[in-house]
């Protein structure tokens, strides 16, 4: 397998699992410097390779009326300002052409959103300015399809490549997980994340937001990291009642601590193995 460095961690062959993780949305300055500190202090803790994640801008809302986020321009001054004071990697995802060059200047990690894997055009152009490009599988993709999304980011030239999975879609407004995805993709050559708040949303499922199943976090994630997947992506909130977005489907920043010491023992008993 491909082996990613980033800053003093390694991604894959084997390595232990990194965390993904932030709020879903940009909302202002304090509340992401506050979960950005958090997430730092306990990943070092527990001795955890981590990449700092939240969006500045949404452009996939349910509703025209929901939170986007800052914008671009405001969004990455402020990913920059917590990777420059804590030192961390940082990653968003990008939803437009005119966002690529700005945000490589940034961000660590380009991600392509779920609903554009499949738009050659654009995932090409992001894999030649990107320096690691993660890219969520559509839940319209079964996880062999993910196979030519690969050979599109190769023949731009990057082979610094990351595939997520977010569950599939099942009947309407719900997700499922399918476990069998992880070694699918794994045996792709590239490491593979579970992002484990989204495969419990149900896109839509509150008419003009999305719903979720919050409870149903851990469990996904334990079963994960027992399939050997490389890194895990949690969104999280101090008060996911009132976050902007995904609120539903994130975990209480309080709670992480919990989750991530068991993922830990699983994933040293898996990759020992």
């Amino acid at each position: 397998m491909k082996k990613i460095k980033l800053r003093d961690f390694d991604i894959g062959d084997n390595a232990g699992f990194v965390l993904i993780s932030g709020p879903c949305v940009l909302e202002d300055e304090e509340t992401a410097m506050d979960a950005a500190v958090y997430l730092q202090k306990l990943t070092t803790k527990l001795n955890i390779p981590f990449i700092f994640k939240a969006s500045y801008d949404k452009a996939n809302r349910t509703s025209v009326k929901s939170y986007r986020g800052p914008g671009l321009k405001e969004g990455l001054a402020m990913l920059k300002n917590i990777k420059d004071k804590l030192k961390i990697p940082v990653l968003s995802d990008v939803h437009r052409f005119e966002e690529i060059d700005p945000a490589a200047e940034v961000l660590d990690v380009l991600q392509v959103p779920a609903f554009l894997c499949r738009q050659t055009d654009f995932v090409t152009e992001i894999a030649k300015k990107a320096r690691i490009i993660n890219v969520k599988k559509g839940q319209f993709l079964a996880p062999w399809d993910m196979a030519n999304v690969i050979e599109k980011i190769k023949t731009a030239g990057n082979e610094n490549i990351m595939l997520t999975e977010r569950g599939a879609s099942f009947g309407y407004n719900n997700l499922v997980f399918d476990v069998r995805a992880l070694p699918v993709m794994r045996k792709m050559g590239y490491p593979v994340i579970f992002d484990a708040t989204h495969s419990v949303q149900f896109p839509g499922g509150a008419g003009n937001a999305s719903g979720g199943e919050r409870d149903m976090v851990p469990y996904l994630a334990r079963a994960a990291v027992a399939a050997g997947v490389d890194g895990i992506f949690f969104e999280v909130h101090r008060d996911p009642q009132k976050a902007l977005c995904d609120g539903a489907n994130s975990l209480y920043l309080d709670s992480l601590e919990e989750v991530l010491t068991v993922l830990k023992k699983i994933d040293h008993l898996v990759k020992e193995r």
